[in-house]
């Protein structure tokens, strides 16, 4: 890889900027101080240091967040907040971008990446990843419900749902439920439940796949996947 586009992948300003670096004689590679930004390096073997510092090359980033209400998941929007907005400009760097979508006023955990095949292989039907919920429900939820759900309910546009896993946690008239679904139509639980004549008013997501949210961060919080949670990630099949 060329040095000036490595140095411009991890932030260190455009390829123009990069070079003012190198005429600073703030960059050396192994020890050396390097003028020309055209030299290649290999960023896994080499020791590339800016003023001092080592450049720890990553390619993809691998970021859950717990997405608050008020802002979408999109990477940019021309009205409305993005999920995007709310990181860092390291991390903007890297053009990522949200693994599916939570409705705008939904909370909870959010994968954000710019790993493709990762992301693709989570949406993937084929691969049928399991998606928890967490909400309160105007209406008592029942055991009719339960039922319901576990065969597919029949959204408003006709279509079948596959079958959810609908628990239970609080009844009444302002019930309370977990509901696990293995897809990701458009405002699907809040369809889910108007199809059996109730009204979502919260709406959480607590886990996607073998990653679960992380209940140490705070609304608009966001860190890292460690190094076990990507692991189990990829090896959903």
């Amino acid at each position: 890889m060329r040095l000036d586009k490595l140095l411009a992948n991890m932030g260190f300003g455009s390829r123009k900027e990069v070079k003012q670096l190198l005429k600073q004689k703030a960059v050396t590679v192994d020890g050396e101080v390097v003028k020309d930004s055209s030299m290649h390096v290999n960023p896994e073997s080499q020791i590339v240091m800016v003023y001092g510092e080592r450049v720890e090359y990553t390619e993809f980033i691998y970021l859950m967040m717990n997405k608050p209400p008020g802002v979408i998941s999109a990477t940019e929007d021309l009205y409305d907040k993005t999920v995007i907005d709310l990181l860092d400009p390291l991390s903007q760097h890297f053009k990522p971008f949200p693994v599916g979508r939570l409705d705008k006023d939904t909370e909870g955990l959010l994968l954000i990446t710019n790993d493709g095949q990762l992301a693709h292989n989570l949406l993937s039907p084929k691969k049928h990843v399991p998606k928890i919920y967490y909400a309160k429900i105007n209406g008592t939820v029942t055991e009719e419900d339960i039922k319901a759900f576990k065969q597919g309910v029949e959204l408003d546009d006709g279509y079948l749902t596959k079958p959810g896993e609908l628990k239970i946690l609080k009844s009444g008239p302002q019930s309370e439920i977990e509901l696990t679904i293995q897809e990701g139509k458009f405002h699907q639980v809040k369809r889910m439940f108007e199809a059996v004549n109730k009204k979502v008013t919260y709406l959480k997501r607590l886990s996607m796949g073998t990653l679960s949210l992380d209940e140490h961060l705070k609304l608009g919080e966001y860190r890292e996947l460690t190094s076990e949670e990507l692991s189990a990630l990829k090896n959903i099949e």
